[in-house]
């Protein structure tokens, strides 16, 4: 029998400071400034955890990108040369009951091409 290999995921210890103005920008656009600020400071404070890359998929009811896309392609080339990604940034919306994936959609749809399966680290508030 056949083992099949998963392609091991890299991840740096902390996100990466750009990622938080990214997020910052999109959740600026669904929430009040107030809010966001307020967010933003909940992420700075948060823990890593991980969740697999299927049930984050599952609970942002979100499309999965193709190859053809450059975010996703470029990540890729990151996974597979071993290089580590920044964890993702994830809210909770109970009211709608979704998780919104304010930084990190492209990286989360590269990793899934590699691994269903694979732990994502991420923040979630």
């Amino acid at each position: 029998m056949t083992q099949i290999k998963f392609k091991e995921i890299k991840w740096f210890p902390e996100v990466a400071e750009h990622n938080y103005p990214a997020a910052e920008s999109y959740l600026s656009l669904i929430y009040s400034e107030s809010r966001v600020a307020e967010m933003m400071a909940e992420y700075r404070n948060t823990p890593i955890v991980h969740f697999k890359a299927k049930d984050i998929f599952r609970a942002s009811r979100l499309s999965l990108l193709g190859v053809s896309n450059l975010h996703v392609e470029k990540d890729k080339k990151k996974i597979e040369k071993g290089e580590p990604l920044s964890p993702l940034l994830l809210l909770r919306d109970e009211q709608n009951g979704v998780v919104v994936i304010a930084d990190g959609y492209h990286r989360l749809c590269a990793i899934y091409e590699f691994n269903e399966d694979a732990l994502i680290n991420c923040k979630i508030i």
